[in-house]
């Protein structure tokens, strides 16, 4: 099966692009090597195509009940405002994370993983419980995506907008014009720690975008940006990856998203589990880990007292810090920060502390 492609695509091969088959799309892992992008991203500017991920709209006059419905965060967010939520399943296990745009007071967008496409619109139109006052539409083809992320994120992409880039708040966003492209959303998001955008465009205007924004960040050396450096970029900042650190497996407060899991707002989907999970006790925890000598990678054993109580979920050496970090599960008595464990990479053991928040945090 031939994998499908972005329309950026030619972008990429004209920059020289590592291809890889990236959950049935041909997207690049590098152009040039990871630690450069890396740093370029996190001292400058960086541009990334993230047209794979998938778009809901959900709209009706009972479009906010059933986002609500279906999700795990309360959806309590204005026109022109965003929410990081999950959606589970009814034994509380995460069918995916995903970002709520609210375009109107009944139409919303549900910006969702690339290799949950099709999965999350199947489980999106199957459990929409008000079908007759809601209506769901995968508009996946219709959007292109790119994401500009750094410090100089906003000095770039102001160059080819004219709506006011410096009152829009972090997670919030504003339909706009961009490099002559009409129909776009500017969206204060992103996936990497930094301040930054991600642009919403009509897909078959994506070949004047890409371009555009090449030029209007040259001053910054602006570059492109593979998946290698997003895994990288996005675990210092702590961000979960579905797939890795949660999954249909994991409930979503086992995965530490209780913070967006609202069980007080009303029923929604999982909701009667991880009430009964919470009362009970989780039985694992998802806990950020700086790791000592060795890099610690996906599934190694996590022990404790020579028992396996655990496994790292993802795991790098960070380019920003020079430290070992890694996300893995362990029971909630020993996740407290500061509680010492060991990680077993590749038959040899590494000590590892539990730590709270991000491993890295911008400092603008």
């Amino acid at each position: 099966m031939s994998l499908r492609r972005t329309p950026f695509h030619a972008n990429h091969l004209e920059a020289g692009a590592k291809m890889v088959d990236f959950g049935g799309w041909h997207m690049p892992l590098s152009y040039t090597r990871v630690i450069p992008e890396h740093n370029q991203v996190r001292t400058s500017v960086g541009l990334f195509d993230v047209s794979h991920m998938g778009e809901v709209r959900v709209h009706g006059p009972r479009a906010l009940d059933a986002v609500r419905h279906l999700v795990t965060n309360d959806v309590d967010i204005e026109i022109s405002q965003a929410q990081y939520t999950c959606m589970c399943r009814p034994d509380g296990g995460v069918v995916d994370d995903l970002i709520v745009y609210r375009l109107a007071e009944q139409d919303f967008l549900l910006c969702i993983n690339a290799a949950n496409r099709e999965k999350d619109f199947a489980w999106i139109r199957d459990n929409n419980p008000h079908k007759d006052g809601a209506q769901t539409d995968n508009v996946s083809d219709f959007w292109a995506q790119l994401a500009i992320q750094g410090r100089n994120a906003e000095a770039t992409l102001q160059k080819l907008t004219d709506a006011d880039l410096s009152t829009l708040k972090y997670f919030w966003f504003v339909p706009a014009t961009v490099a002559g492209i009409e129909g776009c959303l500017i969206a204060r998001t992103g996936y990497t720690g930094e301040d930054g955008f991600e642009v919403f465009l009509p897909a078959g205007a994506a070949d004047v975008l890409w371009p555009a924004i090449m030029d209007a960040g040259a001053e910054f050396a602006l570059a492109p940006i593979g998946l290698a450096a997003r895994d990288t970029l996005r675990l210092e900042a702590r961000l979960h990856l579905y797939g890795s650190d949660m999954s249909e497996e994991t409930t979503a407060l086992e995965a530490a998203l209780g913070w967006c899991t609202k069980l007080k707002k009303g029923d929604f989907i999982g909701r009667e589990a991880m009430v009964a999970q919470r009362k009970g006790g989780l039985s694992r925890r998802l806990v950020g880990l700086v790791v000592d000598k060795r890099i610690p990678r996906p599934h190694c054993p996590i022990r404790h007292d020579g028992e396996v109580v655990g496994e790292v979920t993802s795991g790098t050496r960070s380019p920003t810090l020079g430290q070992n970090i890694a996300l893995g599960y362990v029971p909630p008595a020993l996740a407290r920060p500061g509680t010492t464990l060991e990680i077993d990479v590749r038959g040899k053991m590494a000590s590892a502390t539990v730590v709270r928040g991000p491993f890295y945090k911008r400092d603008y």
